[in-house]
């Protein structure tokens, strides 16, 4: 991608409007546009970073046996009567009525959709497990938008849900989709945790959040750093001792990016879902709901990852690996850089950030910074000229200078050390 051809500009004044670091770097690096409280215009790059946390969201969610669908977001409001979740879900979900006066939601969630369209195309024991998923903009009528896209009216979301003939199969799967979820946050290369949580709205027995740990974080968890035993504050309000091991516990400040709930028969009972067991008897299915912010995960990775001077992306969902930036009038032309670029595309295709702008290279500096690619290969006339470049590793700051000719194998060997860690 060349610069020159990004309509996209940076912004070097602090955006008034942003309450936290990632609304302000999101706006100032051109990742998002507000258009309406709690509405935001997903630009080029952002979009880069959400399809990396989709398609890592979607490699995990098939190898753990699910299928993707995809599913209305206008919703009726007889489904979500007969669960009693018309009423008691309460003023954040969007209600409409179409031209016949009919009532509908924008759903926040689709419990009820799922459940009904199963109940169609699921009849016998033989059927089951499935496990099914979406990812997708869900509705939320939040009294207050704030913090940009960390607590939005508008968001994406991946969501999940399991249908299984028996309690045990449900909880097999409920524990996979757990272990999915640590592997997604892992690959990420996020800082989190799992911790044992409330289920709110969406009801069932049983459920565990996935922290970000940020110290931005609305939520507080108690974690044991011995066994990474974790709670949200509200289910061990008073905890101390770790119940696990003993040892004592620290609050940590968090944001919520997952969270995983076994349902029962909370939504099949009341929709008289059912299928015909290995008896030949009418019995509801057991139920599972897994949650993942997609959208919110990029707030949430910039506000665990940032310094002074911008973004500093996990290299697995960084918009770009590399920003290549030439220094100097008639260096974007020359015929080394140019052979460089052509290495870099053809060792990670799409992946170099050709910053070809004829500008100061300070600017340069402050926008590859801003924007937080992980790696920075500067070429100035100095180097250029021995056949040398320098590469800058954004989160340490680490720079080395080499051969041009050794920066594709360098940078390629740093991003295998990074990914075969997480």
């Amino acid at each position: 991608m060349k610069a020159s051809c990004d309509p996209v500009q940076t912004l070097h004044e602090e955006p008034a409007e942003a309450e936290v670091v990632s609304h302000r770097l999101m706006l100032r690096a051109g990742f998002v546009r507000k258009l309406a409280g709690g509405v935001y215009s997903y630009l080029p790059m952002a979009v880069r970073a959400l399809r990396k946390v989709e398609s890592i969201i979607r490699e995990e969610m098939n190898s753990a046996g699910g299928q993707e669908v995809l599913l209305p977001a206008l919703q009726p409001s007889d489904l979500w009567e007969k669960t009693g979740r018309w009423q008691a879900y309460g003023p954040e979900l969007f209600r409409l009525h179409d031209r016949h006066e009919r009532a509908f939601a924008l759903g926040p969630t689709h419990e009820e959709v799922i459940t009904d369209l199963v109940s169609q195309i699921i009849r016998s024991y033989r059927q089951l497990p499935f496990l099914a998923y979406q990812i997708q903009t869900k509705f939320r009528d939040e009294r207050r938008p704030r913090f940009g896209i960390l607590r939005g009216r508008e968001f994406i979301m991946k969501d999940a849900y399991s249908f299984s003939a028996s309690e045990e199969n449900a909880r097999q799967i409920y524990a996979r989709m757990q272990e999915a979820y640590g592997r997604i946050f892992l690959r990420l290369g996020l800082d989190h945790r799992m911790v044992e949580a409330d289920s709110g709205l969406i009801g069932g027995n049983l459920s565990h959040e996935f922290m970000v740990m940020a110290d931005s974080g609305e939520d507080t968890v108690v974690t044991c750093e011995k066994c990474f035993w974790a709670s949200n504050i509200e289910k061990a309000p008073d905890a101390r001792v770790c119940p696990v091991c003993g040892s004592a516990l620290t609050s940590r400040t968090a944001i919520e990016v997952g969270h995983v709930f076994y349902l029962g028969h909370k939504y099949s009972a009341p929709m008289e879902t059912t299928f015909l067991d290995s008896a030949g008897k009418e019995v509801p299915f057991f139920m599972g709901c897994y949650g993942i912010g997609v959208s919110r995960i990029l707030a949430a990775t910039i506000e665990q990852s940032h310094d002074d001077k911008g973004i500093i992306w996990p290299v697995a969902m960084a918009p770009y690996r590399t920003a290549v930036l030439p220094l100097g009038p008639g260096m974007s032309e020359r015929r080394e850089v140019l052979s460089l670029l052509e290495s870099l595309e053809s060792l990670w295709p799409g992946e170099a950030y050709f910053d070809d702008r004829e500008i100061r290279p300070g600017m340069k500096f402050q926008d590859a910074d801003l924007r937080g690619f992980p790696f920075q290969v500067i070429l100035g006339d100095r180097h250029v000229d021995k056949g040398n470049g320098e590469v800058k590793i954004r989160r340490t700051g680490e720079r080395l200078v080499l051969p041009l000719r050794d920066i594709p194998a360098l940078l390629s060997a740093r991003v295998q050390g990074i990914l075969s860690e997480s």
